[in-house]
């Protein structure tokens, strides 16, 4: 039985085949998401049943109802959606491009530059400027850092290695700094800066979703478009080159993407840890490693992952509202444990 799916445009200018299995696991995952997307709005100090939610989406709803799903929880739940897509697809590119099962935007310290950044504004500039502007700060110390990283490697070139390694080393520094500068801060932006450095999505409102929406709307598709020198890449540099693939440029334009993605979700969101390592790793699980199968999934996956952590969060503990990323880093850090255990030998 052919295990492959043929889509082509009436010119033939598009093509492309895909597995049955993978269109069958995203339909799977599309249809948990959404069902959780509306148990998740339902759910909180008001308790609405999904019949009722539904009937408020589709606006037949009360005043009440609408006030309190569409004004206060959707947005939150949309931006869980969106962060945790975009970190699950930074966090697959990661891994291939650098070839390391271990890799991750937050591990790599792309989220540990944002929060650099985002503690700075906070602690130096939060009297003076708008906190508007601190999704802008985040994602500028995001850029700034991956630069740096890109820089430090380079040496005729960007090997996965060197890569990683320098990643690994300027993360620690970073963390470091971030650390002294909440020391040294006032007790009140010192508060501030560490709940949003533990990565929360409270509060989020439609201003957010906007913000964030265009970012995941052009970088994912990028990220689908440039998946198959993904796959060329994780043969080797050597091997890549030989089959005509221009490495540095794709493995640039790559990073690019996988930083842009990392950093608007954490501009956005705050340094939500460990979705972008957990979710590209049941993607591969559920799918294989072909990029342009996998790298969907692990959207999905980290989509689903985020909402649930976050639906967790907000409701375990009312009226307390527990940062998400509390809940993903007691998923993440046994799952980074048991990756270390594995690969020992590797």
């Amino acid at each position: 039985m052919n295990k492959l799916i043929a889509f082509r445009s009436k010119n033939g200018t598009i093509s492309f085949l895909a597995e049955k299995r993978t269109l069958v696991v995203l339909l799977v995952l599309a249809l948990l998401t959404i069902a959780f997307c509306v148990i998740s709005i339902g759910m909180g100090s008001k308790y609405i049943d999904p019949v009722e939610t539904l009937k408020t989406m589709l606006g037949q709803g009360t005043a009440q109802h609408v006030l309190v799903l569409e004004t206060l929880r959707l947005p939150r739940v949309i931006v869980a959606v969106l962060v945790g897509a975009a970190l699950g697809i930074s966090g697959g590119i990661m891994q291939g491009i650098i070839r390391n099962p271990l890799a991750s935007p937050d591990i790599m310290g792309i989220t540990g530059g944002a929060a650099l950044a985002a503690v700075a504004f906070i602690t130096y500039l939060s009297g003076t400027i708008s906190m508007k502007w601190l999704p802008v700060a985040a994602f500028t110390g995001a850029g700034c850092i991956s630069i740096l990283i890109y820089g430090l490697a380079w040496k005729k070139g960007v090997t996965s290695i060197r890569l990683v390694l320098i990643g690994i080393g300027i993360a620690a520094a970073v963390g470091s700094l971030t650390t002294l500068m909440i020391v040294f801060s006032p007790i009140n932006a010192a508060s501030q800066a560490y709940i949003w450095m533990t990565g929360s999505i409270y509060a989020t409102t439609w201003s957010h979703v906007y913000a964030l929406l265009p970012w995941v709307i052009v970088f994912i598709p990028l990220a689908l478009i440039f998946s198959r020198t993904a796959n060329i890449q994780e043969l080797g540099d050597d091997i890549a080159k030989g089959l005509g693939s221009a490495v540095q440029r794709h493995r640039f334009v790559l990073l690019l993407i996988s930083v842009a993605l990392a950093g608007s979700a954490v501009a956005v969101a705050g340094t939500i840890g460990f979705i972008g390592l957990i979710a590209p790793h049941i993607a591969r699980k559920l799918v294989g490693p072909a990029f342009g199968s996998f790298l969907p999934v692990a959207a999905l996956t980290g989509s689903l992952i985020l909402l649930i952590s976050d639906t967790a969060a907000r409701t375990a503990f009312l009226p307390l509202d527990i940062p998400a990323g509390v809940f993903t880093a007691g998923i993440g850090a046994p799952f980074f444990i048991y990756l270390l255990y594995r690969n020992r030998n590797s």
